[in-house]
């Protein structure tokens, strides 16, 4: 299990760990029914972090944030010497979460995404775990609810008993969702964003050799070009931007404290 703290890639709180740590935080907070909210960002989550100063006040605000993406792995690395094995992939965190959850007996809810996703999602993951307690399906409306509505919508949730809840709204959406509305849930709030269609088998994943080079973003676009090209075309060579902006910062910084005999603080640069 590894645990290496809290650092900022592009101003993003992001939480070192590996798969092991994030189901262990997660659990203690199932099992004593805490809320506690959860996102994994890969470069497109982050970046909706950096361009967004408000955004960025949410995502801030989650209790964990890991590292789904292989380049904000080897950010935390290189920004902050964290040695990771792998990165925290959300479909592959859902899958390890509801094992966890069958074991401990605890139900679980899946809110977002379509009817017909949601139940070929159920039907997958209860061949994959027959003890697991589906206690909620919920769809999104995919549009802006109202105050009663989403009231309605947590009314529901909480009615269900779950103890624990995957929220597939699509990034942003879904971490917004989670920062408004996880306090009002006592249990994990968990964001995942494409898990859902990935385990109700809509979507294919990339293969394991482009998502261990970094290049599942390659693959992705390659099966939806029309949708995904403005935002790999404009994201990614921002992110390697942000990023390489904050080391040389840190650096700087760090060389300047050196010059003058004292020793640097750590400080996040976003």
């Amino acid at each position: 299990m590894i645990d290496l703290g809290i650092h900022s890639v592009c101003g993003v709180s992001v939480s070192a760990v590996d798969y092991d740590a994030a189901v262990a935080k997660i659990m203690h907070a199932a099992r004593r029914k805490r809320r506690f909210s959860v996102s994994a960002l890969a470069v497109h989550g982050v970046m909706t972090g950096f361009t967004d100063p408000e955004h960025r006040s949410r995502l801030n605000s989650l209790d964990l944030v890991v590292p789904d993406g292989q380049p904000v792995r080897w950010a935390l690395r290189l920004l902050h010497g964290c040695r990771l094995d792998n990165r925290v992939y959300g479909p592959e965190l859902t899958l390890r979460v509801c094992a966890a959850a069958e074991e401990a007996g605890l139900p679980v809810l899946f809110y977002g995404s379509k009817p017909e996703t949601l139940a070929a999602l159920a039907e997958n993951l209860g061949r994959a775990f027959p003890k697991l307690r589906i206690v909620g399906l919920m769809p999104s409306r995919f549009r802006t609810l109202t105050e009663a509505e989403n009231e309605e919508v947590l009314d529901e949730i909480r009615a269900t008993g779950a103890g624990l809840v995957f929220v597939g709204l699509g990034c942003p959406r879904q971490e917004v969702w989670v920062y408004e509305n996880a306090s009002a849930l006592s249990c994990p709030v968990l964001a995942v964003g494409a898990a859902f269609d990935f385990h109700a088998g809509l979507l294919k994943q990339a293969p394991p050799w482009m998502q261990d080079r970094g290049l599942e973003w390659l693959y992705r676009l390659s099966r939806e070009p029309r949708r995904l090209w403005r935002r790999y075309a404009y994201l990614n060579p921002l992110f390697c931007y942000a990023v390489a902006r904050q080391y040389f910062a840190a650096a700087s910084r760090s060389n300047d404290a050196v010059d003058h005999g004292s020793t640097p603080e750590r400080i996040r640069y976003g």
